[in-house]
């Protein structure tokens, strides 16, 4: 079953593009705001945010057992730099570096042990939104990602 998620996943992922080309297609942050505004409104909040990162914990946690161990995070790993290359221009460059560093392992490892809890993840959240609202307004859009 989790396996037939990840599948999913990426594919949601790739199918998340076209709508991105349809609303914005070359904006700097519109794959990101895509993917993680939850209601369609523009914007990604905190609490979409917090809903969206706690889904993606569960997708790759496929022991189920609230712990994305290092062979989960690096299946993780993979899927997002796959997609990130491949819709968005990747993690290395401009703002989507800071995305990207949120939802690394270290960043997210708060005990240090190798391993990340769903609690950690979530945790998490508050800190790496605050890092990529640079318009400091409480809501993420492409505003936030430099010029459109």
């Amino acid at each position: 079953m989790k396996t037939l998620l990840i599948t999913t996943a990426a594919l949601a992922f790739g199918a998340s593009v076209a709508l991105a080309d349809s609303h914005g297609a070359g904006k700097p942050g519109a794959h990101f705001v895509e993917n993680w505004d939850l209601d369609g409104d523009g914007q990604v909040t905190l609490a979409e945010a917090e809903e969206k990162r706690a889904d993606i914990f569960y997708m790759f946690d496929q022991d189920e057992n609230d712990t994305l161990d290092s062979a989960e995070y690096d299946r993780f790993d993979e899927t997002r730099k796959a997609d990130m290359d491949a819709n968005a221009g990747g993690h290395g460059a401009g703002h989507m570096k800071t995305v990207g560093a949120g939802l690394q392992r270290g960043f997210n490892d708060v005990d240090g042990d190798g391993a990340v809890s769903k609690a950690e993840f979530v945790e998490r959240t508050a800190d790496w939104f605050a890092t990529i609202d640079t318009t400091g307004d409480g809501a993420i859009s492409t505003d936030d990602f430099g010029r459109k």
